[in-house]
């Protein structure tokens, strides 16, 4: 690439002071940032602390979830399995499902797996997504954290988890105990509504079409060819102690959790592994990828939405994926490509620029709710900008 300088120390040192200064603001506990291109990691850094209490700092093999940036892996395994020739994106969901799953204000328009991916499906969340989904880590310390968020009670006992697919045929299924507003009053394919629960669903089918768990699925054909050896879906699957503490507010810790639908927003992982990933990503947009082929990563990042699918369109923040959408994979007005996300303690950001190939990512361990916090986090997003040079 034509100079992202990532060799010379004095505008590396420059980078890691202009981002240092709005971290000294006090409004985020932990935070790692990337500059990628379609060749390599540019930039990365960790800063913070992982544990406050603890003085444990954040650095760029801290991992946590990184909410909803994690639907662009659903959108890569849809493909991977289209590939492989166990579904096909515009198979109707049923052929896929143990349970009836359809609109009931349209019980004769079939749900298909693409409307899924470009969050067309008609399929809602509900208000079970909040108070039925988040379960809380088993063998934790509760003493001294918080257990409510948003002042809504969403984290439920550990010894209550209950599987994705129990969720899903629950809240989707015609008889199921919490199938109540799961669905719009638009017909299926008409309307851009975006949906946690759809994306599960989809990771749902890959399940039933392929045999495999989605989280063995995807390590198979994303993490271990992309080497993102420190990634998974569970706490399981990960080194635990590099696990990041994660924050309503600087000064609210909040337990340690996971969620039924984990496919949405559940995807454990740390700077390094996702870099790999959105360089990965970028080779893919040029042609070049090496876990899709040239065919698949097209479809994968073809805009498959018009206006006439948007109620309300988000032509204001470039860096909202709602502009339009692949498979599970957003774009911005300005043609920005990538993903956003927010959970409990968590904000992620994850974009790159198509017409210079260079990407950035942003994964915060605390939750900010006010323009503050709003300009910082931008204002951190804007400082990786500035700091690479286009070609």
């Amino acid at each position: 690439m034509k100079g992202f300088y990532h060799d010379n120390d004095s505008v590396r040192d420059s980078l890691d002071s202009a981002i240092s200064k709005i971290h000294q603001q006090g409004l985020f506990n932990g935070f790692a940032v990337s500059i990628v291109d379609e060749k390599s990691t540019l930039y990365q850094k960790g800063f913070g602390f992982s544990d406050v209490k603890e003085k444990k700092l954040y650095t760029e093999n801290t991992i946590q979830n990184i909410a909803s940036v994690s639907k662009t892996f659903v959108g890569i395994a849809l493909l991977k399995a289209q590939e492989l020739g166990k579904l096909n994106l515009d198979d109707p969901v049923q052929k896929y499902l143990p349970f009836k799953v359809v609109n009931p204000h349209f019980l004769q328009t079939p749900i298909t797996i693409r409307q899924l991916a470009t969050h067309t499906s008609s399929i809602l969340d509900n208000e079970f997504y909040l108070s039925k989904n988040y379960f809380l880590k088993p063998d934790q310390d509760l003493s001294g954290l918080k257990l409510n968020f948003d002042d809504e009670q969403i984290f439920n006992p550990s010894n209550s988890i209950i599987s994705m697919p129990v969720f899903l045929e629950n809240v989707l299924a015609e008889n199921g105990k919490w199938n109540k507003n799961s669905f719009s009053a638009y017909k299926p394919g008409s309307v851009y509504e975006y949906s946690n629960v759809g994306t599960a669903l989809a990771a749902f089918i890959i399940e039933k079409a392929t045999g495999q768990t989605f989280n063995n699925f995807t390590k198979e054909y994303i993490l271990k060819p992309l080497q993102m050896k420190d990634s998974g879906w569970s706490f399981e699957e990960v080194k635990f102690s590099k696990f990041s503490r994660l924050y309503e507010n600087p000064a609210t810790p909040l337990p340690y959790y996971q969620s039924a639908t984990y496919p949405d927003g559940g995807f454990i992982t740390n700077i390094n592994d996702l870099s790999k990933y959105l360089t990965e990503l970028i080779k893919g947009y040029n042609g070049k990828g090496t876990i899709l082929t040239k065919k698949s990563y097209k479809e994968y990042f073809t805009p498959q939405l018009t206006a006439s699918n948007f109620t309300e369109r988000n032509d204001k923040n470039p860096y909202s994926e709602s502009y339009n959408v692949g498979i599970f994979m957003g774009f911005g007005y300005t043609g920005y490509i990538g993903h956003t996300g927010g959970d409990p303690g968590v904000m992620s950001m994850m974009f790159f620029d198509p017409k210079n190939n260079v990407g950035r990512i942003m994964i915060f361990n605390t939750n900010f709710s006010d323009k503050k916090g709003n300009d910082a986090f931008y204002g951190i997003w804007n400082v990786l900008e500035k700091y690479q040079i286009k070609k």
